[in-house]
Formats: structure tokens, sequence, C-alpha cells
């Protein structure tokens, strides 16, 4: 009966992994979903039985193409090496090692053909040795080495050679082998969110990029949904929100703008590594205020936004659902500029399109002489001609420059509009391309346009206000091809930036003209954090900021104390306050022995929170005073200004987690429920 059960063979089942480079430069191999792996192997049995020259598969949430026959895979929305892809089935493993590590392809077709044949004859004394020195020795269905062949004479030049010779364990299939295999992603996408980064390529304390940020930002989200919102996903009423990443440090330090060439050129030999992180970090903020290169910023963060839109789009041909933005440190002020200067087009307008009072139709401009006619300025052409002015000169002019000319008020303004409806067609004409995508699987990949390499143009600087009362730099600001339903700003200057420009208050009325939502989220020692609700509501209102709520469900266990000792130490005070006007009360003469004058003052005895009554201490709001507030349209009325709950460790030196309480927002478990639930509470889901 054993002999035959020994005879039986039974061919493995292939699992298909990607390989992924780690900071320390060694490979680590990762296995694809329970549904991606599947899907692969189908695709690849269908390839190869009828001939198909290449197979590509979306994975991952339609995020990467999976290549087959390069057995590459390749990232959709960001720019990344493309790893190598591997159908495994026979795997090794070291002492040391952490994890199994797959043979390739041709190796373990050579094992399993070997296999085969012990299982068929119950032979299993087969050693197979390979060109590269390993020896695999085949032993039993449930024991495999594998030993690694070292000359005699590079013992000595080798220390570690005995720990190399020593065998190392072999498996054939994932049975047995101590693998996490992620069981996939919901196939449908209720929501969109785009993810603005700050200063600097780096976006947390690991100094890793913004794309592995977003991913364990993502990861996150696909966690608290399956915790969280459960019931909704097993009654197939939600799917997932997918985050996507907008990198736009790397086109400003590009080739492109050749700005890091200029500022190494200046830049100090002197502490050189604190420099070069200086120039990589910091300058951002002082590139943002800059025309030429804030218009280079935004015309990246706009354009890359519209492209991935685009390219989400066609991958996901059934997707309903709304858009969101969310942008961290520099990246939220970015957006908060970008909102602000939206213009609402209607359904069939095209965001492309410019239009004036007078026409519809756009501005012809091959003719300088034939502009100015025009627009009844003719009689000042051979004015401007005689100093040698065209039109992209004419551009550079201020009003002052026309008025030294001795062009009157009125020409003047006509010029001065030309200009700008001039600047606004450059800017709006042939900015988006479309980048063909095809979900699920199909033969074949097309290259997808670059990002924005054309040199930036300069626009004047005019810290302007506008009716709503922000100010900004004046560039002319691209349009979005949609409208955002919400923006969460995390660990954001805005309200520093806003104050600097020299706005005090921002008008209640006032909301993001396309974006009805916004949340300003921020850790509590964030040192770049601002709060905006104070520039909203009545001045002298100290209202504390919302806090948001730990992922599990209630206070950090070192807040509910801390607030405990505040309610005991207040009531400590209370009684003692009772009790010393109690005394004062015993203590004070009969009535009748007093001169009369003094019973005008018995009232001085009262105790204090008698003659205080619920009056808000410390210019607090008490919560019949909060409903009398208003806090403005930024966010529909509500508000907006939220705080992170500190851990514990961080509330003993908050200076010390203070450049860390700045990156925070990427892991933060809490912040990731923040936007899922107002996100789905938009679609009548609740938590």
């Amino acid at each position: 009966m054993n002999g035959m059960i020994e005879g039986v063979y039974e061919p493995v089942e292939h699992h298909w992994f990607h390989c992924e480079q780690q900071v320390d430069c060694k490979d680590s191999w990762f296995p694809f979903s329970r549904e991606d792996s599947p899907r692969l192997e189908e695709a690849h049995k269908y390839g190869e039985t009828r001939g198909v020259e290449e197979m590509v598969v979306a994975t991952e949430g339609r995020r990467f193409d999976v290549r087959l026959k390069e057995r590459r895979r390749y990232a959709v929305y960001w720019e990344q090496p493309p790893s190598e892809v591997r159908r495994c089935s026979w795997f090794h493993k070291g002492d040391k090692d952490i994890s199994y590590t797959p043979y390739p392809e041709h190796t373990s077709l050579i094992l399993e053909e070997a296999y085969m044949i012990s299982v068929t004859l119950n032979d299993w004394t087969r050693k197979l040795e390979f060109p590269t020195g390993e020896t695999v020795v085949l032993h039993s269905r449930m024991l495999m080495t594998q030993q690694q062949t070292i000359p005699s004479k590079y013992w000595i030049s080798f220390p570690s050679a005995s720990e190399q010779s020593r065998p190392r364990t072999v498996k054939r299939g994932l049975e047995g082998i101590s693998i996490e295999i992620p069981e996939g992603e919901p196939y449908q996408v209720d929501h969109l969110v785009f993810m603005v980064h700050g200063v600097g390529p780096a976006c947390d304390i690991q100094l890793r990029g913004v794309v592995q940020c977003v991913n364990d930002f993502r990861d996150a989200s696909l966690s608290l949904l399956s915790s969280h919102f459960k019931q909704s996903q097993d009654g197939a009423h939600m799917g997932r929100v997918e985050f996507i990443p907008i990198n736009w440090h790397r086109v400003l330090h590009g080739d492109a703008t050749g700005v890091d060439e200029d500022i190494q050129r200046i830049t100090l030999p002197s502490i050189s590594r604190l420099r070069q992180f200086s120039n990589d970090t910091v300058l951002d903020l002082f590139f943002y205020n800059s025309p030429t290169y804030c218009k280079t910023i935004i015309d990246t963060v706009a354009s890359e936004i519209n492209r991935l839109h685009s390219i989400f789009l066609q991958r996901h041909p059934q997707f309903t659902g709304a858009v969101s933005l969310t942008g961290h440190s520099l990246g939220s002020l970015i957006l908060f500029d970008l909102l602000t200067n939206q213009e609402i087009h209607n359904t069939d307008e095209k965001i492309s399109s410019v239009s004036s009072p007078s026409e519809a139709t756009s501005i012809n401009f091959e003719s300088f002489e034939e502009t100015l006619r025009n627009f009844g300025l003719g009689k000042f052409f051979q004015m401007l001609t005689k100093e040698q002015m065209d039109l992209e000169s004419l551009t550079l002019c201020s009003e002052t420059d026309l008025k030294d000319l001795g062009i009157p008020l009125g020409p003047r303004k006509k010029i001065m509009c030309l200009l700008k409806r001039w600047r606004e067609q450059e800017s709006r004409t042939g900015t988006s391309q479309p980048v063909p995508g095809v979900p699920g699987v199909y033969s074949q990949v097309q290259e997808q346009p670059t990002l924005l390499s054309d040199a930036p143009s300069t626009s004047p600087v005019d810290y302007k206000y506008f009716d709503i009362g922000i100010g900004q730099v004046s560039i002319v600001y691209p349009q979005l091809a949609f409208q955002p339903q919400a923006f969460f700003a995390l660990g954001s200057p805005i309200g520093m930036f806003l104050t600097v420009r020299g706005l005090k208050r921002i008008d209640p009325k006032y909301s993001l003209p396309t974006c009805k939502s916004f949340y300003n989220i921020f850790h509590p020692f964030d040192p770049v954090a601002f709060r905006i609700e104070p520039m909203v509501v009545t001045p002298g209102v100290d209202l504390p900021p919302m806090l948001i709520p730990h992922h599990k469900g209630r206070k950090r266990m070192h807040l509910e104390l801390k607030d405990s000792l505040k309610r005991v130490s207040s009531d400590l005070l209370l009684s003692i306050s009772t009790l010393r006007g109690a005394w004062q009360t015993l203590t004070t003469l009969p009535v009748n022995t007093l001169p009369p004058v003094a019973s005008v003052g018995t009232t001085a005895a009262l105790p204090p929170q008698e003659s205080e009554g619920s009056r808000a201490q410390n210019g607090t709001v008490s919560p019949t005073e909060m409903k009398n507030i208003s806090f403005g349209m930024l966010n529909g009325g509500r508000r907006f200004d939220y705080v992170l709950q500190e851990k514990p460790l961080e509330s003993f030196n908050e200076y010390l987690f203070a450049i860390q309480s700045h990156l925070c927002y990427w892991d933060s478990e809490d912040t990731v429920l923040l936007l899922l639930r107002e996100i789905y509470e938009g679609k009548g889901i609740l938590l």
C-alpha cells in the first residue's frame, strides 16, 4: 500500500513572484496575491497554447503591468525600474535567511523532472549538480537539501566557507513554507485620491520617496476597510479607495529647469552634506515663492494629476466615483493655491477652452500689428516698434513700463487685458495628451508620455487680493479635469503662508470654487503645521481643534489619564473655594451687630461659583456658545481643524519628536481612518 502511494506523482502548483530591491541592495521576492497569481498562470498557459507573442496582465489593483514574455513588471502611474517576475515552484533557504528564495524557472524544471522520476521509481538517491556549483540532493518527499561545493583552495581566503558549505533547505511548492500571500484587493474602486508630497525627495523618517509612502498609506486603508467597514464590504456595497502619488520634485530638479546646476555653482564647499540636504529640501520653499519656479511646480502638479486621472479612467472604465486631493506640507499649499484658482465650467465645456466677454473664439497672435488693430490699439504700433518691441517683449512689460512710454490709461488697460488673455491661452492649449490603457489582460502596452519638460514661463509677481480675500503669487493657474470632492491637508503650513501674504482673516462665506470639503489635519507637535479655523471664526474665540479618535475606538490611555487629573484638580479647587466661602460665612459677625452699610456687601461672602455661574474659563467656548459659532464655508459650515493624538512616548519630550511628528502622517492609521470615514460618509456608508 505504501509503495503504491509513493509511486503517485502529482504536478506541482506554481505561484508567481516578483522581485524588489531593498535598502541594503539585497533582492527580496514577494508573492503575487491569490487573485493575481491564478490570472497570471491562466494568461501564461493561454499564450503558450495559442502562440501569442506577448501577453500583458494588469496586477495589484491595475497599478502594474506584467509582460509575461519579458518576465518583467512595470509600474503604470509612476516611474520605477522594471522588476523581475518568476513562475515559481521550487524554493531554497539558508539557516540565517529570513525567507525562502525561488529558484530560476529553468532550474525548477530540472528539479521537477528529477522529482517526478524519483517518485515514480521510488528512487531517492539522486544528486543534481549545476554549473554554478550547487548540488541538490533528493532524500525523500519531505527532505531535500542543497549544498554549495567550494574548492579547498578557497577555504583560507574565505573564512565563512564553512558556513557557505552548510546545506540549505529545499522545498517543493508553497506547502510547508511560512510565507504570507496577500488575498488581493477588491476589484471595485469607489474613490480616487491623488497625494502630493512636500519639500524634498524624502517623505518620511526612513527617507523613503512618495511612492513607497503612498503604498503604505494604501495598505493601511485596505486593512482598515476590512476591519472597520467589514459589514458593508460583505454586503458588496463598497470596494476600495485608490491612492496615487504625484511627484513634482523630480521635475523641478530635473534637467529641464537646470536649477540644480545653477545652485551647485554658488554652493559653498564646506559642510557639503548639510548644504546638499538644504538644497534638496528647504530651497523648495523659496522656489515656490518665485514666479518662474512656482509656475513650474503648479503646472507639473496639475498636468500630472490630469494625466494620471486620464490613465486611471482608461484602466477603470466602469469607475463612477469621485476624486479627492491630499497634500502633505508644501504639497498642501500647492493644492490650496491651485484649488483657489479653479473655475466652474459647464459639463459640456472643455477645460482647455478660452473665452472672453466679447468673443468665444481663441485669439490669433500671428501678426503683432493685426493683433493691436483688432483691439483698437493700431496707432500705438509705430511707437512700440520704434522701441524694438514685439509681442514677446511686450509680455514682459508692466503697466508702469507702458506708462513711461506715454501710453494713456485706457489703452494701457486694454494692453494689460490682452496680455493676460494671451498668457491664459498659452497655458491652456496642448497641456493634456491621451494615454492608452486597457484593463485586465491585453496584448500590448504603449509607452506613456513623459512628464512636463517645457521650460517654465515667467510671469510678473503680484500678491493680489481676490474678492474672497486670499492672496497668492499671480501666475496663470491651470485647470483640473475634474471637480474634487474633498481636499485633505496633512501637516500643512497654509495658515502661516496666508498670514505672511498679509491675509488676516478668511471671509466666512468663501469656499474653494470646485471643492466643497476641506480638512486641515495635523499632529500637535508638528512644527510646520498651522491652524486655519482661527482665521475664519470670530476673533478672540479660543476654540480647540477637533480631536481625531484613535483607530481602535477610544482616546489613548495617557490622554484619558491627563483629562482625569485635570478634572480631579478642578474639583479639588472648587471644593477648596466652597469651603473658604463657607468659613467666611461662619466667621462673619451677626447681621444685627454690623453697621447698616455692611448689609449691602453680604453678597461678597457668596461662593465664587455662584457669582461666576456658567461663564467660560480662560476664554474657552462653552457648549451653548458653540452652536452660535460660524465656521465658514470651507468645509460646508463644519469644523475642519483636526488634531491627532500623540503617542505616550511622544508626550515625554515634544521637542525630541518634532521632526518625526511632521512625517508621521503616511503611516498614521488614525489619519487614514479619518479620510475613509469622510469619503464614505458622502456615499451614505457610516463607520
